[in-house]
């Protein structure tokens, strides 16, 4: 029986030559750099740590009413519509038919466009005719918007903004809101934030028109406060003595009897004119003002000039009253030197 030999394989591969196992170099290698510790230097974690991920997109931030209910949509679409119409007159309907609607919204666009006209022949290059607009409106959801426009302006608020609880910049580890689902909202100032719904509920403060909006209501809207077409508003929805309806030879369509019928059931109850309201009798004065907005300026010029003139001759008046004594005065002097002057020459 032959003799056996006691080795051991690891060895007899390291003393073969490399040709043969290519390999073994490559791991003798592996295992001194895997015995080499090397020790790297830390990250920064403000200055390299990710910025807070936002929770919504950026064009849809988090709102206290749902925007996806037509409400929602409504309060915003009403609110857009305030803050662009700096002249609008409120309307009362009393179950008008849709013949009815159709026979006054044509003589209504009609009469805006005549408007129109006549200013282009005048050499006006502005017109609005097309701009104003003629719509019914939800009375609780349009107060509600009118008290966001007249009571919330987050303009005018200096707050320093809030930063993440995990905001790199933020060196403190106290906690703070979040944005999150369930959380506290943050500050935004759209019309559906939590700060303008809180900027509406107060009671205390009253706009004017509180007594108006009850009822079913009807808005028409004028991008412009422009005097003409106010008037051709008035004398077609709210003819009076004032603003004459037009003659039944000139516009026989508006003398027809669904629109008769249906202008029997406006009503006229005031107006919001930029920011202020005014009554009935208030929105025929403003309508009524002759040469519009230009005749108003003039006759405010007029007014500024006389008050500057009258000022002017108040200030004149003192120093030529003052210059009239101090020459009579001398003259009266002169007149006594020179009387004795002359008994002594006759003398």
């Amino acid at each position: 029986m032959p003799p056996r030999l006691r080795f051991q394989p690891k060895r007899v591969r390291l003393c073969t030559t490399n040709a043969q196992y290519p390999s073994c170099q490559h791991r003798n290698t592996y295992a001194s750099l895997a015995t080499a510790t090397t020790t790297s230097a830390p990250l920064d974690p403000i200055k390299y740590a990710a910025p807070p991920i936002a929770r919504y997109p950026p064009t849809q931030p988090p709102s206290y009413k749902p925007p996806e209910f037509r409400k929602s949509q409504l309060l915003r679409q009403y609110a857009s519509l305030l803050r662009s119409s700096p002249l609008m007159l409120l309307f009362q309907h009393n179950n008008l038919k849709s013949v009815e609607w159709m026979g006054i919204r044509r003589e209504f666009m009609a009469a805006l466009s005549k408007v129109d006209a006549d200013r282009a022949k005048s050499g006006h290059a502005y017109f609005i005719g097309g701009s104003v607009k003629m719509q019914i409106v939800q009375t609780g959801i349009f107060a509600a918007a009118l008290r966001v426009v007249e009571f919330y302006h987050p303009e005018l608020r200096q707050e320093v903004p809030k930063m993440h609880s995990s905001d790199p910049r933020k060196t403190s580890s106290a906690s703070l809101q979040d944005v999150g689902n369930g959380a506290e909202r943050a500050n935004f100032t759209h019309g559906l934030s939590e700060s303008a719904h809180e900027a509406a509920q107060n009671a205390k403060l009253k706009h004017g028109l509180e007594p108006l909006l009850s009822g079913p209501l009807c808005l028409v809207t004028l991008p412009d406060v422009s005097l003409p077409h106010l008037k051709a508003v008035l004398s077609i929805l709210a003819p009076s003595k004032e603003f004459p309806a037009p003659k039944r030879k000139t516009n026989p369509g508006y003398h027809e009897v669904p629109v008769q019928a249906g202008l029997q059931k406006l009503m006229l109850l005031g107006a919001r004119v930029e920011g202020k309201v005014f009554d009935t009798e208030g929105t025929r004065w403003v309508g009524g003002i002759e040469g519009g907005i230009d005749g108003l300026r003039a006759q405010l010029v007029a007014m500024l000039g006389g008050i500057g003139a009258g000022v002017t001759s108040t200030l004149e008046s003192a120093g030529r009253s003052l210059y009239f004594t101090v020459e009579g005065r001398r003259g009266m002097l002169e007149d006594e030197a020179k009387g004795p002057a002359e008994g002594i020459k006759e003398g």
